[in-house]
């Protein structure tokens, strides 16, 4: 059993504010080594139960935040940036079930630092109707490999919007949202001890869980912040304008949906 651990930084346990997901201060320092501890929760628990074989997808920001020499050595990590499947990399590497760990809820929501890919530039993302934050989009991506996602972790909101989108799979709250900035955590310890034993459990669920797979031929809508950076992401030839900050484009698969939506996210630097 092969298990890919996708960690993010916002929903770990004590992370509230803004400068704790941007390097260059102590406070950042301080929520990387959480993310680390998170990360080797899982790992541990994946391995007590059963897994053979686990790789860590760094998926926060530059995709370099990982603690790699605090990083339990039995696992392997993938490590910065670009790469053509984001925070889901290693998926194509006969994984059997993804781990979610420290992710936040979609943008525009209540959660602590809710947000989709980029909240400078997307406001929100439909496929094919349906509103997609992180989880949704690569679990999606997760979905098309035939890998179901089997953990998730985060606060109250990100576990109530996920939980229907992966039946079965096991959800860890590790704080409660009281709004972008507020929260109720649990303390960093209490919140790895939970990760490790639904890990655990969670792996001997992974092989009767089904893939959360959309549907193609697929359209995505995506509404952007500002009409400014709609007229920048226009620049693609096969992207169509709705209104002044809403854009849609197909794709034929979510790999190639992921990584439009990434490159786009990338040129909205162009704007800062």
């Amino acid at each position: 059993m092969k298990i890919l651990i996708s960690t993010d930084i916002e929903g770990v346990a004590g992370v509230t504010h803004v400068e704790q997901t941007r390097s260059g201060n102590a406070e950042y320092e301080r929520a990387r080594a959480w993310m680390t501890d998170e990360a080797n929760a899982a790992i541990r628990g994946a391995f007590a139960g059963g897994a053979t074989e686990v790789l860590v997808n760094d998926s926060h920001g530059g995709f370099r935040n990982l603690l790699l020499d605090r990083l339990d050595a039995r696992a392997q990590t993938i490590t910065g940036k670009p790469r053509y499947l984001g925070m889901m990399a290693g998926v194509e590497q006969g994984c059997d079930a993804v781990f979610m760990v420290g992710y936040h809820a979609r943008s525009q929501t209540t959660g602590v630092l809710a947000h989709t890919i980029n909240s400078f530039a997307f406001r929100s993302v439909r496929v094919n109707g349906a509103e997609l934050g992180e989880a949704g989009l690569y679990g999606a991506l997760a979905g098309e490999f035939g890998v179901p996602v089997a953990l998730f972790s985060g606060d109250d909101v990100f576990l109530a919007e996920t939980a229907p989108i992966f039946p079965g799979a096991i959800g860890v709250e590790t704080k409660r949202a009281y709004g972008n900035a507020v929260c109720t955590s649990l303390a960093p310890s209490r919140a790895c001890a939970l990760i490790e034993e639904a890990a655990r459990r969670a792996v001997s669920k992974a092989k009767d869980l089904p893939p959360f797979r959309v549907d193609g031929p697929l359209e995505c809508e995506l509404a952007t912040q500002t009409p400014g950076q709609a007229d920048l992401f226009c620049q693609w030839p096969d992207m169509r304008r709705v209104d002044g900050s809403t854009l849609r484009f197909g794709a034929e698969s979510m790999q190639s949906l992921v990584r439009m939506l990434n490159c786009l996210s990338a040129m909205s630097f162009m704007l800062r």
